[in-house]
């Protein structure tokens, strides 16, 4: 987790809580620093408290405990229409009774900014989402994803340095989203400005963001790049809910610097990285994502161990094969492969070899 201080970060929270009724924390001790530029997920299941963080941010709810600072200055107790956040939200929160135009001149005049000003700032926001024809329409007469382009035009009209969007995409149809993904990064990198974005979608999180936070409980359980974070997860929750995982029970009998030694509960023994276990004894949940398992092939000889496993589904999904394995007594145990000419379609109750490497394999917390 990154730790905050006085002098780093666009946006720092330091030591914050959040508490709705004085005894449940929503918010635990966070500490967390944004830098400038920086596109930032927050990502976590409902409830994880992620929301209830960028809403003290935008100041639309207040802190328990703890300093929130944008650009070196405090502002928990400044009002939300003076902290210069642009703001996107899941329902467009667009004006009905008002115009494209009307919609994403309010902001401005609102800073008393001129007339002719104004009429330039919003022709330039509406280019910058490709919808320049549409200023004289109003909300109703667009589409789902137009709104939301109005939307984020709306919230970059000010030329604010920071923006915070909760859930923007999750009315949008699928293949509408994936573009808008690509569309809002785009454009955030363009402009420079800081993004704080919240959404539970795993895939959103992962390609769009210099950074993600995931949150459970009130806490971060691991901050880095989306890279990171899918192959080196810190714990089991992390593993879990980042991407397909596949979890194999078991004890720790013995560690020797980066590799430890597992028995599996139904005796079988592997090679691991120990990453959140600490004594021989320990319970643990191993961990291997599912792309990096092998079967039936030259690379098998080059895994610490191979376990026998039994084929229970397989399915076709155009580009990769997905197989379902009993192995170890988890009968959810997942083989991603990709389809090409040399790979072997696996039949149910086929037995197989699976094997992997031991760098891919991580013990965790049980």
């Amino acid at each position: 987790m990154t730790k905050a201080n006085a002098n780093d970060g666009f946006v720092v929270f330091d030591h914050v809580q959040k508490s709705y009724d004085g005894e449940i924390l929503v918010v635990k001790d966070l500490n967390l620093s944004v830098a400038k530029g920086e596109f930032l997920t927050m990502l976590g299941p409902s409830g994880s408290g992620k929301t209830t963080v960028l809403m003290m941010l935008a100041g639309f709810e207040v802190a328990t405990h703890g300093d929130i600072r944008l650009n070196g200055q405090p502002i928990n107790n400044i009002p939300p229409h003076k902290r210069g956040i642009g703001m996107v939200f899941q329902n467009y929160a667009l004006f009905p009774h008002m115009t494209v135009g009307e919609n994403l001149s309010f902001p401005l005049e609102v800073r008393n900014m001129g007339k002719s000003d104004r009429e330039a700032k919003v022709k330039r926001a509406l280019d910058m989402v490709q919808m320049g024809d549409f200023l004289n329409r109003r909300p109703a007469q667009l589409s789902g994803g137009q709104q939301q382009r109005i939307a984020l035009s709306r919230a970059l009209v000010f030329e604010p340095e920071l923006v915070l969007m909760d859930e923007p995409l999750g009315a949008l149809d699928k293949q509408l989203r994936e573009h808008m993904q690509f569309e809002i990064t785009n454009l955030a990198h363009q402009l420079g400005i800081t993004v704080v974005y919240v959404t539970h979608d795993q895939t959103e999180a992962l390609t769009m963001s210099d950074n993600v936070a995931v949150f459970d409980d009130g806490i971060i359980q691991q901050l880095a790049p989306p890279d990171l974070l899918y192959e080196e997860p810190m714990n089991s929750f992390v593993a879990q809910f980042i991407g397909e995982n596949n979890t194999l029970r078991g004890v720790v009998k013995e560690i020797k610097g980066d590799t430890c030694l597992v028995e599996l509960d139904d005796g079988e023994l592997i090679d691991a990285k120990p990453v959140n276990v600490t004594a021989v004894g320990d319970r643990t949940q191993v961990s291997i994502r599912p792309e990096r398992v092998e079967y039936n092939k030259e690379r098998l000889h080059d895994s610490a161990h191979t376990l026998n496993a039994e084929v229970l589904e397989f399915v076709y999904m155009g580009d990769i094969f997905r197989t379902r394995l009993r192995v170890a007594g988890n009968e959810d145990f997942i083989i991603k492969t990709r389809n090409a000419p040399d790979v072997e379609r696996l039949k149910p109750g086929q037995k197989i070899k699976i094997g992997w490497l031991p760098s891919d394999c991580r013990a965790l917390d049980a």
